[in-house]
């Protein structure tokens, strides 16, 4: 099927941004990258990718994409504008920090014209699309949404660390404030989405995009609450739960040290605030994965409570596993928790800049316990490989995995 070419404006080229920018652009759109950041601007420009990607990397390095896209720090004329900014939870308040998003809708409101379309991938609560976008660019251009002005809210759906291929093929929601903003955002999506295109209104896409991260928080606390009451009783959580997944009809996830990402641990929080007297179930498990690192912090300290001035390194520092990704990472809160308390640590992760380490050997000198919070995989492979060596240069000889 043959899409009609159009100039997209993509507002914020991060996680979500870049990537569909790019898709974009190899589709044969006219593609313009908006960012305040003026290093991510000239990376974009000079065909550098920012995001530890092979697969966009080599996106990135396409005669086609560097033929269709270019980047600046401020927006211009368009027929489709996409916003792409982060949207925070105000941990005070626990509720959406929407000032990003505001900033980008009145940022290119001065070039948008009759018949441009909107589209809104931030991550946002219900009736954001009707009570806060819709006026903003109402008040700015004079015009109306949905009449002359079309607007969508399309949520991302994607994973870092295989970014690439979630994008294209993962189903996307495509919620229109009106049947011709729909289908306006579904031809724009069709050009290089393989997957579904789910047509339906903004609340529902809105909606929908919080429960599927609410979903899993809440199924995530349900495990780190089993692990707790197992190791209770001092039984061995993973075991247990192995069990119980023998249930046909069962499926328990693992425990881990948090939640983490620009996802799981903010939109529940979206939910409950619109919905505060409905939403007990998500806020309780949300307050219990907020607990969980603090949970793991209290395990490393009686690891080491019998050692005089303990020496602590604790490995990984991303909210993941094999991803470079440090967003609401829970192994900071676990970092932060040590000291507070005052504890001699190192913070390593090999994936992360500035935390990187020669050698698991080196870094084990002296120590008395290596804490594994993120398992990337190269380094247990590392870890296992080199155990006896690792095991001689500490002080005291303990690795502990805080998951698995």
């Amino acid at each position: 099927m043959k899409h009609t070419q159009k100039k997209i404006v993509v507002v914020g080229t991060g996680y979500v941004g870049l990537p569909a920018a790019l898709m974009w652009a190899k589709a044969g759109h006219a593609v313009v990258g908006v960012d305040i950041n003026e290093n991510v601007v000239r990376a974009i420009n000079e065909g550098v990718m920012h995001i530890n990607e092979n697969e966009l990397r080599e996106l990135m390095a396409d005669p086609v994409v560097k033929k269709n896209l270019s980047a600046r720090t401020s927006p211009c004329e368009g027929d489709v504008f996409v916003v792409a900014v982060p949207t925070p939870v105000d941990h005070a308040r626990k509720t959406a920090d929407l000032a990003f998003v505001e900033s980008a809708v009145e940022s290119f409101c001065p070039f948008v014209k009759r018949g441009n379309l909107v589209i809104i991938e931030s991550t946002i609560p219900p009736r954001t699309c009707r009570d806060v976008v819709a006026p903003i660019i109402e008040k700015h251009t004079g015009m109306t949404v949905p009449g002359d002005i079309m607007l969508a809210h399309c949520p991302e759906r994607i994973l870092p660390g295989d970014i690439f291929r979630e994008i294209v093929e993962n189903d996307r929601l495509i919620g229109g404030m009106d049947d011709a903003s729909t289908e306006a955002a579904a031809q724009v999506y069709a050009s290089f989405v393989t997957g579904a295109l789910h047509r339906t209104d903004d609340i529902s896409a809105e909606l929908s995009k919080l429960m599927e991260n609410t979903y899993r928080d809440v199924n995530i606390a349900l495990a780190n609450e089993l692990a707790a009451i197992c190791e209770n009783l001092g039984a061995d959580p993973r075991k247990v739960i192995g069990f119980a997944n023998k249930h046909p009809r069962v499926r328990i996830l693992n425990p881990g040290i948090g939640v983490g990402g620009h996802c799981i641990p903010v939109d529940p929080w979206f939910l409950r605030e619109i919905a505060p007297y409905d939403s007990r179930l998500i806020s309780t498990a949300r307050l219990i994965n907020d607990e969980v690192p603090l949970r793991v912090a209290g395990k490393i300290r009686r690891a080491v409570r019998d050692i005089a001035s303990p020496r602590i390194v604790l490995l990984g520092a991303t909210y993941k596993r094999d991803c470079e990704d440090q967003r609401e990472s829970p192994a900071h809160e676990v970092a932060a928790q040590l000291e507070r308390d005052g504890y001699d640590f190192a913070h390593h992760d090999p994936l992360v800049s500035g935390k990187e380490y020669a050698s698991l050997v080196e870094i084990a000198k002296g120590a008395d316990l290596i804490a594994v919070l993120v398992p990337h995989s190269r380094m247990v492979e590392e870890l296992r490989a080199q155990d006896a060596a690792i095991r001689a240069a500490m002080r005291t000889p303990r690795i502990e995995y805080y998951e698995k």
